[in-house]
């Protein structure tokens, strides 16, 4: 999703990169002496503007439109509406639908919207035999949002069963509230709670900041611009962030699944590798795991997942993503949790928004545009 300041829609504004700069030789040379993953793109439904989906029960994927529709992938492509919040949303700037999630057992359902005020709202529903039942909806967390731009959205469930939401900073452009490296807020986090711990919800006694009078109890990291697609690892535990640049480089940050938390992946002192204006960086940045330039066609980086498919052998365990502006699915061959290389695989996704990992590990491809793609084997 659009992260900058040009933000006239979601999607509007974003554009992706032709080119990828590795950030080692040995990077380089990894990359030149192997082969891509041979893979292709299917169509296997539209929507109208997919902005985010997930795996849901009886390995089912459930696609989210926009302005405020969820509906269901089935083998005649999309079912009607199982959800429709659209009264209750607005589509302007980066606003919408921008996130769902099901929880371990698919016992409840999250939505992570922003409301016609542009507060970004994360909701709950209990699951019953596959459906959602409405009436037991409740919201779960909120975040009033000074601008209409860099909202972040994602919500995930951890292995650790808690839930993640990713925040932006709240917006304009180069962070002028100071909000990336301010712990006395959640804009430009990341954030871990148990949405059923309490009511209306409870904080992981574990989270690294609780106790500390100075930060909100809330936040897992800090230092993100706009982490507009996260994701675990299905395998190891790993987390992986897309967090969108403000004009010269985008970056993918990466937390192994022994983490306890508190990275500060340095914004608005750090732009990737690189002191944003007269930063300074801080003495506890964690730098990301990859990061390419902005000299392309690229604009804004959509963070996916690692590939635990079984459709494409060559491809499991590489970090498959993209970027809006560009839409060529590119993937990071990672070894002790460090980039030994990176592929263009070949594919153009269009204005590619988010990426879907289904029940068994394979992935789709969400054009806002409509399209909605599997990656599969050429």
């Amino acid at each position: 999703m659009n992260v900058r300041t040009r933000s006239s829609a979601i999607i509007g504004t974003l554009c992706l990169v032709a080119s990828l700069a590795l950030t080692t030789a040995s990077a380089d040379e990894s990359a030149a002496s192997r082969k891509a993953p041979k893979v292709a793109l299917t169509k296997v439904t539209t929507a109208a503007h997919p902005s985010a989906g997930a795996a849901g029960p009886g390995g089912t994927v459930w696609i989210a439109e926009r302005a405020g529709t969820v509906r269901v992938l089935n083998s005649q492509g999309l079912g009607e509406p199982v959800l429709d919040i659209s009264k209750e949303t607005t589509t302007d700037g980066e606003r919408g639908l921008l996130g769902i999630a099901f929880d371990k057992k698919f016992a409840h359902f999250y939505i992570s919207f922003t409301n016609l005020e542009g507060t970004s709202t994360i909701d709950e529903f209990a699951v019953s035999k596959g459906k959602i039942r409405q009436e037991t909806r409740r919201t779960v967390l909120t975040q009033t949002q000074p601008y209409a731009n860099h909202n972040g959205g994602d919500i995930k469930f951890g292995p650790d069963g808690y839930l993640y939401i990713a925040l932006g900073d709240g917006g304009s452009g180069g962070d002028p509230h100071g909000n990336g490296q301010n712990l006395d807020t959640l804009l430009g986090k990341l954030l871990r709670i148990d949405p059923r711990g309490a009511k209306p919800y409870a904080i992981p006694s574990d989270n690294p900041f609780v106790g500390d009078p100075k930060a909100k109890d809330e936040i897992w990291a800090y230092g993100l611009r706009n982490p507009w697609r996260f994701s675990f690892d299905a395998g190891t535990g790993d987390l992986f962030i897309g967090d969108v640049g403000q004009s010269a480089w985008e970056e993918i940050d990466r937390a192994p699944a022994s983490s306890k938390g508190g990275e500060n992946y340095g914004w608005s002192q750090m732009e990737g590798n690189h002191p944003f204006r007269d930063g300074t960086e801080p003495a506890n940045h964690v730098p990301p795991v990859y990061e390419y330039d902005r000299t392309g066609l690229g604009c804004s980086v959509t963070g996916g997942y690692v590939y635990r498919g079984k459709a494409i052998p060559d491809l499991r365990g590489q970090y498959v993503f993209s970027d809006y502006c560009d839409g060529t699915i590119r993937a990071l061959q990672m070894k002790d949790g460090k980039v030994t290389g990176a592929d263009d695989l070949g594919v153009n996704g269009g204005e590619v928004i988010s990426f879907v990992q289904g029940g068994k590990g394979e992935l789709y491809v969400l054009d806002i545009g409509g399209s909605v793609y599997r990656i599969d084997p050429a």
